[in-house]
């Protein structure tokens, strides 16, 4: 029998699935969309089939026709021309765009992407620690030489090492002193690049593997009672790359039932939070752009925890 987080995953990749034409940046219904946005729901379609084909279970047929979407697209020279429009695009879509290539991608549209890098790129010189280890992650995984620190060092200057503990009523959520959304952010990208989403182990020392554990659950807690849906789907693959099992703690799983009851019928999460929930009323593209982030960072979800964790030490 099926577990709510196995049904929760399904149905999300399932309206994945019945719903690609919209990822598609050059379909006639995408025009009116700014271009690095329509560039960028294609990368988090990748990332997930990325992330699903390492895993034990990639899950077969639900992510096939989106693999050959993506294979068409990335033999388009003109697909990472998408990205010029947004500002922050160099070096971090580039480099994604070569980490991510689909199986079977020609070389040569890769390489002339990589070719538009310059050394200042990929040296950590004037980065915060959080791009330096989103330049590191891609650049890994691209085979692209690089000068950013090793993973051992970018763990301790980490918001998962440096975020403070303590509450800041003047910085913090009224009263209560956790963290801002925009930090809860940081917290789940930081442990993303330092644990290729639960593929490896964090680089943390104990010290920071607990006090990480602390700002997770204080947020989870947050986001919860908030929710804020695509943040706690990101903080509970979080606690999984932290060495926890989500489904074993008490706001891990809360978020997993958080998440189960936003579900609409058709699998969809219709927003990023029950505060901006796209109307039942909202027609098929406008839901699509509301709901897609969340819906697929929920199946992602479902797939990492899932899979069970690899040969990598259990923390």
């Amino acid at each position: 029998m099926s577990s709510p987080l196995d049904r929760l995953s399904a149905g999300a990749l399932d309206w994945l699935g019945r719903n690609l034409a919209y990822f598609d940046p050059y379909a006639p219904h995408s025009a009116g969309s700014p271009p690095h946005l329509r560039a960028k729901a294609v990368m988090e379609l990748a990332l997930l089939c990325h992330c699903a084909a390492r895993l034990p279970d990639p899950s077969g047929a639900r992510l096939e026709e989106a693999r050959a979407l993506l294979r068409r697209l990335w033999q388009r020279e003109d697909f990472p021309r998408l990205f010029d429009t947004h500002p922050g695009a160099v070096p971090s879509y580039p480099l994604a765009f070569a980490a991510l290539a689909p199986a079977g991608t020609d070389d040569a549209v890769v390489r002339g992407v990589l070719a538009r890098l310059a050394p200042a790129d990929l040296s950590p010189s004037g980065k915060p620690p959080l791009k330096r280890l989103e330049i590191r992650y891609y650049a890994d995984k691209a085979g692209v030489r690089h000068g950013i620190e090793p993973y051992t060092e970018l763990a301790t200057l980490s918001p998962l090492a440096t975020l403070p503990t303590t509450p800041r009523p003047a910085s913090g959520f009224p009263g209560t002193g956790r963290l801002t959304n925009a930090e809860g952010y940081s917290l789940t990208h930081a442990a993303f690049y330092l644990g290729d989403y639960g593929r490896t182990a964090p680089h943390l020392t104990d010290e920071h593997l607990a006090r990480a554990r602390d700002l997770v659950h204080r947020m989870l807690e947050h986001c919860v009672g908030q929710e804020r849906w695509d943040l706690a789907a990101e903080l509970v693959i979080t606690q999984f790359i932290l060495g926890l099992e989500p489904l074993e703690t008490s706001w891990g799983s809360a978020a997993i039932q958080c998440l189960v009851r936003a579900q609409r019928p058709d699998g969809a999460l219709p927003g990023r939070s029950a505060a901006l929930t796209a109307p039942d009323s909202a027609p098929a593209g406008e839901l699509f752009h509301k709901a897609y982030h969340t819906t697929l960072v929920t199946a992602l979800m479902g797939l990492v925890v899932l899979s069970g964790r690899p040969a990598w030490h259990r923390v």
